[in-house]
């Protein structure tokens, strides 16, 4: 039979094959002329989307945003704040800023080179430009959305006109984030007269749907994919001060595919036998208590709790260190210290459960890196995860998977995308790889990725722990890719095997020379691990070896460097 609401009659002389053929050349015509109509209705304004992003989330939102506005009847454009140049922002006429704050109150790394152009003595005047921003960021850190509420000052102060209020998203950032797009994209299409549906995806009327961004999965943290962990093998040898564990997810049916790089999010379930204890210390019990308590973040105090006990208690250690300001010597002090712990030590000052409840933030999932390729390993994702054990403190996902999540038991997760950290597109690029510890998890991914893809490319590997003999993970993967060619340079720091400690960075000033050569021949420099130390002084190293090897100075480097980041030639996934 013709398709449904064909226009070749059914009895017409055709086989199934021909009409089918007819019925997608007539829909071409029919759509060419659709094109022709849509073309003679140009968007009322082209609005320009902007997303600085850390680990994907705000590179997702800015695509749902210019569908939207495409759907509004607007034009819209996606670009990483990286790509645009101060000339560029300067034609502008409605930009949205969508950009996440990680670390203690950091810009984005695709963001970094933006900021630092916009807070130039140079940068344009900006009367000409509306604007709207929208924040990213974690209310259990001290600078939240930090990055937001940088750039949206210093547009004003450049002269732009904010067309709505900024909004500052916590880690549950749908909500807020869905809201205010409709709020802004209303009021752009109602200012400049735009017809669009206000719905779905479109690209004007009549037109067909657009896709902009990577789509939506099914699983996320509110329905996440029951996964099979069909592996969970200790990876760190007996004698080790660390607890590395290798572990291997089932997708089964999920329809969930990833890429190198990509992250995977696990949701814990806090430790029965912790909330029990706490709720005994509150004097609580019963399902219900026990169940509101479960889904609660207590291992890890919040701002809010820490400031309400520092208040009930005032003559406490810890109001003592609130007051004095000094935010690392209150993570010295909380290192170690859980909800519990601060409760104890309130004594009677402390809120009983329904006064606690509040105070206590929703247990939200840990993002792991993937240490495993799709072409290698298709239907699993591994992981590679340090369990976190510091006395009675532990940590809330890593022992999970350690301790309570039996043989074949299902595990809730989902996939987090991370465009802009994965293996070259390019076979034939040289690869460099920095990643002590656990850092070395998404480079196990992309190894077995290239040998797969039968890449040419050379790959460089610089990785370090504590021991040689007992924290030497994938030791055996790494000597087998060696002696088949996929790891071209392996250099290892072990910093506590002699008296002079050596780090990866050191590793890095000692072969100077031939990793400046790497990277004139177009190597991709990744880092992953610790943000706060190990990144920055890879950072430094880098700088120095670039300076050293140009003999140009400090200023070049830092341009030479910032090239690379621009060419998406050294990326990182920091944390």
């Amino acid at each position: 039979m013709p398709p449904t609401g064909s226009l070749i009659p059914a009895d017409a002389p055709f086989s199934a094959a021909q009409e089918a053929w007819l019925a997608g050349f007539i829909a071409g015509i029919a759509a060419a002329g659709r094109r022709d109509t849509a073309a003679d209705d140009a968007p009322a304004a082209t609005i320009d989307v902007l997303f600085g992003t850390q680990t994907g989330n705000a590179e997702l939102l800015a695509g749902e945003v210019v569908a939207g506005a495409r759907a509004h009847g607007l034009g819209g454009n996606v670009t990483a704040l990286d790509d645009v140049t101060p000339e560029r922002l300067a034609a502008m006429t409605h930009v949205l800023v969508v950009v996440s704050t990680y670390g203690e109150g950091e810009l984005p790394d695709n963001a970094g080179l933006f900021w630092a152009a916009l807070q130039s003595d140079t940068a344009p005047r900006l009367e000409g430009l509306r604007y709207a921003v929208l924040g990213l960021g974690d209310r259990g850190y001290d600078d939240f959305c930090q990055a937001a509420k940088l750039i949206d000052t210093r547009l004003e102060q450049l002269g732009a006109s904010r067309l709505h209020d900024r909004v500052d998203c916590d880690v549950d950032f749908e909500e807020p984030a869905a809201q205010w797009t409709t709020a802004v994209l209303d009021r752009l299409a109602a200012e400049t007269g735009a017809t669009g549906t206000g719905t779905g995806t479109g690209t004007g009327a009549g037109a067909a749907p657009v896709a902009v961004g990577p789509a939506r999965s099914p699983w996320n943290k509110r329905t996440p994919y029951r996964s099979r962990l069909a592996v969970n093998r200790l990876l760190s040898a007996p004698g080790s001060a660390k607890e590395i564990r290798h572990y291997e997810f089932d997708l089964g049916d999920s329809g969930i595919a990833y890429q190198a790089g990509d992250a995977l999010a696990v949701v814990p379930v806090n430790d029965h036998a912790l909330v029990d204890t706490l709720l005994e210390h509150l004097g609580a019990s019963g399902a219900e208590e026990r169940g509101e308590l479960a889904g609660r973040e207590i291992r890890t105090p919040s701002k809010e709790l820490i400031a309400e006990l520092a208040e009930r208690a005032p003559a406490s250690e810890l109001a003592a260190i609130v007051a004095h300001g000094d935010r690392s010597d209150l993570d010295s002090w909380l290192w170690g210290r859980d909800v519990l712990d601060l409760l104890r030590d309130a004594g009677s000052a402390a809120p009983g459960l329904t006064e606690l409840l509040p105070l206590l933030r929703p247990l939200q999932a840990r993002q792991y890196s993937i240490s495993s390729s799709p072409l290698a390993h298709p239907d699993r994702v591994h992981l590679t995860v340090a369990s976190v054990r510091y006395g009675r403190y532990e940590g809330v996902a890593s022992t999970y998977l350690a301790d309570r999540v039996g043989a074949d038991a299902a595990v809730g997760v989902y996939l987090h995308p991370n465009a802009s950290f994965g293996v070259p597109a390019d076979d034939d690029a040289p690869m460099v790889m920095i990643g002590p510890g656990t850092g070395i998890a998404p480079f196990r991914g992309f190894l077995h990725e290239r040998a797969a893809r039968g890449a040419a490319g050379r790959n460089w590997l610089f990785y370090g722990d504590q021991h040689r003999a007992t924290d030497f993970v994938y030791e055996d993967e790494l000597t087998e890719l060696r002696k088949r060619g996929v790891l071209t340079e392996l250099d290892l720091a072990f910093s506590r095997d002699q008296a002079e400690k050596v780090y990866v960075q050191t590793r890095m000033r000692e072969r100077s020379r031939e990793l400046y050569g790497w990277l004139e021949d177009g190597a991709h420099v990744y880092v992953c691990g610790d943000a706060s130390r190990m990144a920055k002084d890879v950072e430094a190293a880098l700088l120095g070896v670039i300076a050293e090897q140009r003999g140009r100075g400090g200023d070049d480097a830092a341009e030479y460097l910032a090239d690379l980041r621009r060419a998406k030639r050294y990326v990182r996934d920091v944390y």
